[in-house]
């Protein structure tokens, strides 16, 4: 399970399948638990879309495998040799996130959705309380400042890496033609998000500021 695919022959022995279908099963875990709760009259679809997001983003699954000792576990499954290599992957954010997604689906397969959505939920408490308190669209924060200075800022995928059902995004965000901010994700959306971030910590640094209660679309 936590077997690299630079540290196999063959890809389907690494946990990639699993955190395909992990993913799938952190997401619809974390939906189910905040659609009961959350009102609707203040939680529309794009408002609830957002703080799915942010709660399972990369940088919330890194967390969680942190606090899980993913990344000792990960040391201790890497075979003689690799070195450097092995160092470099546990800390990086999507190596991470994929391990705890491949757990999940792991988990999914062993004991069913049941006890693995409610394990999902456990783990994610922290980060699913962060969003709900302090949720950010850093799009949209970005877009307001420079709008204040008659700039926008657009973004466009700058690399893709990895196979069809583990691809992880490049996007450059620019502004006047000038680049503001690179991110990286497992989607388009996240890595436009990503690259907002890195582009408000340049521009302007400081804490990103929180959705107001207005409900707002989902982004297509």
């Amino acid at each position: 399970m936590f077997t690299h695919a630079s540290w196999t022959e063959k890809r389907s022995d690494s946990y990639s399948r699993l955190a395909f279908l992990g993913d799938s099963v952190l997401g619809l875990a974390v939906t189910t638990h905040l659609y009961p709760r959350l009102e609707a009259e203040r939680f529309g679809a794009g408002r609830l879309t957002k703080i799915r997001a942010q709660s399972v983003s990369g940088v919330s699954c890194r967390a969680v495998a942190e606090r899980l000792g993913v990344p000792d576990r990960l040391r201790a499954c890497a075979p003689q040799g690799v070195g450097h290599s092995a160092e470099a992957l546990v800390e990086t954010e999507r190596v991470l996130a994929s391990v705890i997604e491949a757990v999940i689906g792991a988990c999914y397969l062993q004991v069913g959705y049941e006890r693995s959505a409610a394990a999902v939920v456990e783990a994610f408490q922290p980060e699913i309380a962060e969003a709900l308190l302090h949720p950010v669209d850093f799009k949209s924060t970005l877009q307001e400042r420079l709008a204040r200075r008659g700039q926008v800022v657009s973004y466009a995928v700058a690399a893709e890496h990895g196979p069809p059902h583990d691809r992880t995004f490049e996007v450059l965000a620019t502004v006047d033609g000038a680049p503001v901010g690179r991110g990286a994700g497992r989607s388009k959306k996240h890595a436009e998000q990503a690259a907002a971030r890195v582009a408000l910590d340049a521009l302007h640094p400081g804490p990103p500021e929180p959705l107001d209660d207005e409900d707002d679309e989902a982004e297509r």
